[in-house]
């Protein structure tokens, strides 16, 4: 069955508070992906955001940002007997992160002390990350919210030999455990919202995980780290037409040989867990499962490095025989070898293909086994992609979208056409591209680091609504409404 999507992080939804939540917008917007006729919603990461609010260097795998908790939501379930006046973000439509974690944080706190616990969060404390990341957090705040490879050494060590008394942060600790478990449980029940709603979610899974993370704190053997917890050796990709220095993203490489003695056991778990909060999973950086670069830590940029296999199909074996009906969406994008795509097929994944690459480019056809993008969320908007070509390249652009719309049809909307009417099974645009923006809206310009990344927000509702009866029209007509 064809299927359409939509890409939309949950922080960039319209709310008070100057970040999206897991309230009554998040509930709006579900309404309206159904009106349409759409039937998976895309996310970005939903874990705690790391450096730079990249949703792609996480604190951990597991936990979810308390950003995304919704004030309104703990009001209702008596936890809180008033929410606070209107916050006002520095600029409407960009996501004030540090202004809104100041300000929710009180509350949620608040929230706590009113707390009492019950039978659903003792099942949830059984999760084996909970109690490790609350005390990571309560130590990361205690220390300034430096790395923990900052930490004085018994700190650093206490997920090893617990030697360090941690019975002064009791109280945070439970903190930090309560509002992991209001995150899931509000997540939960809007998932189970829109999948009652006909409309799948579909997370993301970065490959890599952070140095400054629960994942590498607490399981260093799983990684190539020296013996004072920095890396030897970290990831990134060589260099290319785009970047002449590579990037160099500085997550640590796992330790392979080890990670294959343990039954490949960090990543079976990372996988269920999140088989739990989304229906589909889009890995990034899949061609990581079949070589990965290996650069040294020593070096500046990412022209050092080496190629080196990885235990792919050993790893996918284990996978599949664990969670056999596991759905995997491979990010597969980029110059690769042809053994990451022979990886791909073996199992059967569903690819990538994203239109503003492959529009003009006839080696690259839309596959019916793939998932067809008009951009992603490394991508230009499609406004601003085509703003940025020149008359020349414009002009062949117009030619080949010319049978999508009319002469007056916005480039936007051409691009959206296409991408439904191709024969490929999956076809999802950001938000972005359905209203027509440029790229004042665009989500994250790769090699890049803070501002303004990660930033754009929809302030309200009206123009989605407006193009809502169009968009429902395409999906009809295209056979992709649910």
């Amino acid at each position: 069955m064809r299927k359409s999507g939509i890409l939309m992080p949950v922080a960039s939804l319209p709310n008070k508070y100057g970040i999206g939540s897991f309230g009554k917008e998040a509930y709006t917007f579900v309404d309206l992906l159904a009106k349409a006729g759409v039937s998976i919603w895309q996310l970005l990461p939903l874990n705690p955001l790391g450096y730079g609010n990249s949703p792609y260097q996480p604190l951990s795998s597991f936990a979810g940002d308390e950003s995304y908790i919704d004030l309104d939501l703990l009001k209702k379930d008596g936890l809180l007997d008033a929410t606070p006046e209107d916050f006002e973000p520095a600029e409407a439509d960009r996501i004030d992160y540090s202004g809104s974690r100041e300000y929710k944080e009180p509350w949620l706190r608040r929230a706590y002390k009113n707390f009492k616990g019950g039978a659903d969060y003792k099942k949830f404390l059984k999760n084996s990350w909970v109690y490790p990341y609350a005390v990571f957090v309560a130590l990361k705040t205690q220390n300034g919210l430096r790395a923990w490879t900052e930490w004085p050494k018994e700190q650093q060590n206490w997920i090893l030999d617990k030697k360090y008394d941690i019975s002064h942060l009791e109280d945070e600790i439970g903190y930090r455990m309560f509002a992991q478990y209001e995150f899931y449980r509000q997540w939960m029940a809007l998932k189970k919202y829109a999948n009652g709603k006909g409309i799948k979610i579909m997370g993301d899974i970065p490959f890599y995980v952070g140095l400054d993370s629960l994942d590498v704190w607490s399981a260093r053997e799983e990684f190539l780290i020296n013996g004072d917890g920095e890396p030897s050796f970290i990831a990134g990709v060589p260099p290319d037409y785009f970047n002449a220095d590579g990037q160099r993203w500085g997550n640590p490489i796992y330790n392979w040989e080890y990670m294959r003695s343990t039954g490949f056991k960090f990543w079976i778990e990372r996988l269920r867990y999140s088989s739990v909060l989304y229906d589909i999973l889009r890995i990034d950086h899949f061609r990581a499962f079949d070589t990965y670069w290996k650069i040294p830590a020593s070096c500046p940029t990412a022209r050092e490095g080496d190629w080196i296999e990885a235990p792919g199909y050993e790893l996918f074996d284990e996978v599949y025989r664990v969670m056999p009906k596991i759905n995997i969406v491979a990010e597969d994008l980029g110059d690769l070898r042809p053994q990451v795509l022979e990886l791909r097929d073996h199992y059967g994944l569903m690819g990538m293909n994203v239109a503003e690459f492959t529009l003009l480019d006839k080696s690259q056809p839309i596959r019916k086994n793939q998932l067809v993008y008009t951009g992603t969320h490394d991508n230009q908007t499609t406004l601003g992609w085509y703003r940025s070509m020149s008359k020349e390249e414009r002009r062949k652009i117009l030619w080949t979208l010319a049978p999508y719309g009319s002469a007056h049809t916005p480039v936007s909307r051409k691009l959206l056409m296409y991408i439904m009417q191709s024969k490929a099974e999956i076809a999802i645009a950001p938000l972005s591209d359905v209203l027509g923006l440029d790229d004042r809206a665009r989500l994250n310009e790769p090699g890049t680091v803070g501002s303004p990344n990660w930033e754009w927000r929809l302030t309200d509702w009206k123009s989605f609504k407006r193009h809502l009866p169009w968009l429902r029209g395409l999906l009809l007509e295209t056979k992709r409404a649910h």
